[in-house]
């Protein structure tokens, strides 16, 4: 099996132990199948999750694409492994996705205080369409702040922030205030620490941060801290993403 994507071409001329010229013919006879349909072009890009095989013998069985949403609590570190604190395939591993849990990675990090949903895939396309900040998929946050928001806060993340030292300037983002020391974040983007680091710049401090949404997908309310589920429709991506309600904040499920 392919680990990256490739020429079909060139991975019928590996797998036989033939030359690329000798591959044409079998092209060019119908008895090559990519995904159990007759491929005629060398070129066609074939990746981990396709099936190819020659006259029915199977070159490359194609790897099933997962995708998992996972409540994070605090103290677990967005992380494939590490020495000193568990980690969320920690949490993949104890759950009944145990079997998967060494082809998947995290599509969107949180940092070790922070809580709430996150996706894991074996699927880096999907990862990449998701974190692109280019495809404007939105991130919704709740916020617990030391004092409430203003009206300046409000300008200065619509407006987009500029950290010099590091030569970058922030995309437009969402604040809206809630009730009390309390907001609403939504990002198309995902920097180092960011919803902190806009706070501090506007004079405030982030006491807890949770993602309640990442597009489409909210945060099941019956999807436990710790507890993991399939995604069930990960094709959701591509279609318009979630918002919340105005009034309540609240997002359809």
């Amino acid at each position: 099996m392919t680990s990256r994507y490739g020429r079909l071409d060139r991975l019928l001329a590996r797998q036989l132990v033939i030359s690329r010229a000798q591959v044409r013919p079998l092209l060019a006879s119908g008895r090559v199948l990519l995904n159990d349909r007759a491929a005629r072009h060398a070129d066609v890009r074939v990746g981990p999750f396709d099936s190819v095989s020659v006259d029915g013998a199977v070159l490359q069985q194609g790897m099933a694409r997962r995708y998992l949403m996972l409540h994070k609590p605090a103290g677990i570190v967005s992380a494939t492994s590490d020495p000193q604190h568990r980690t969320v395939m920690d949490l993949v591993h104890d759950s009944r996705f145990a079997a998967m849990a060494d082809v998947l990675h995290i599509a969107g990090r949180l940092d070790a205080t922070s809580t709430g949903l996150m996706l894991l895939t074996n699927d880096g396309q999907w990862s990449r369409t998701l974190c692109d900040p280019a495809n404007g998929l939105a991130k919704y946050y709740r916020v617990d702040l030391a004092r409430p928001v203003t009206e300046a806060d409000v300008r200065a993340f619509a407006d987009g922030m500029a950290f010099p030292y590091e030569g970058i300037t922030t995309r437009p983002a969402g604040l809206q205030p809630l009730p009390g020391c309390r907001a609403r974040v939504t990002l198309v983007e995902g920097r180092y620490h960011q919803v902190r680091r806009m706070f501090v710049r506007c004079g405030n401090q982030v006491l807890a941060l949770h993602r309640e949404a990442i597009g489409p997908w909210p945060l099941p309310d019956d999807l436990l801290p710790g507890q993991v589920r399939a995604l069930a429709d990960p094709e959701q991506l591509f279609h318009a993403a979630a918002r919340p309600d105005p009034d309540t904040g609240a997002y359809e499920q």
